[in-house]
């Protein structure tokens, strides 16, 4: 193993997630492919090697201490550069990930992408988080929702809650303190069919990051009304 293949297996250990040789390398060409892209458009502002193992994917697959989701449909909102469900995908091929973006030249890297790894059962989707959880096709059809966005979580549920049905999750990668997020997000949450059953710190090996998961559970349908029009939910968030 090279240093930073070393790097990746060994803090995955420490989150309790093995990497097979085959994810290995699936990980070291995702982060050659990310620089090599990286160049040409603006998928990362990390482009040191070493932060990327740490910062991005073993960042992202502390999810997997927070569910398990092996042969479970799982949406990412807002994904970008595929952070964080193209992580969780390598590390657990039986998930079916469906990756949505806004921007359609984050797409077609992620295509690319997907057909570079080899990635099954992988669904890339141009559109606003507004505009999916509106779509019939798409709205309360996951077991799971994902994201590492910086919204607020009152703003982040109104647009990923819709995706989830009832009885599945909505998972949040936030900072360490959430306390006040949580608070202003209550009523935002309980309106759009969730609960705020749990939330968990999560320690990034190797660095100085800790993260908040914030799981919020479906216990009801969204109401039809909701996500609002693109916009709505970032200008007026319910509070």
């Amino acid at each position: 193993m090279s240093p930073l293949e070393s790097l990746l297996f060994e803090s995955c250990r420490k989150i309790n997630v093995d990497l097979s040789e085959k994810q290995i390398k699936q990980f070291m060409d995702y982060k050659d492919m990310l620089l090599e892209w990286n160049e040409k458009m603006n998928l990362t502002a990390i482009t040191d090697e070493r932060e990327i193992i740490l910062k991005h994917f073993v960042d992202c697959l502390v999810l997997m201490g927070s569910a398990d989701f092996a042969g479970k449909t799982v949406i990412d909102v807002g994904t970008g550069a595929g952070f964080p469900s193209v992580p969780v995908k390598i590390a657990c091929p039986d998930a079916d990930v469906t990756l949505l973006d806004s921007l359609a030249k984050r797409i077609t890297f992620l295509n690319e992408l997907k057909a570079k790894l080899n990635l099954e059962n992988t669904t890339c989707i141009h559109m606003r988080a507004e505009d999916g959880g509106a779509d019939k096709n798409l709205r309360e059809s996951f077991d799971f929702c994902v994201s590492r966005a910086v919204a607020n979580l009152a703003v982040l549920s109104e647009y990923c809650l819709p995706f989830v049905k009832v009885g599945g999750e909505f998972i949040s990668m936030k900072g360490p303190d959430v306390t006040d997020e949580l608070n202003e997000a209550k009523k935002a949450v309980k309106i759009l069919g969730g609960e705020i059953v749990e939330v968990k710190t999560a320690v990034i090996p190797e660095t100085d990051i800790t993260h908040s998961l914030v799981v919020i559970k479906k216990v009801k349908p969204t109401p039809s009304k909701y996500p609002r029009k693109a916009g709505k939910a970032k200008k007026e968030p319910i509070m």
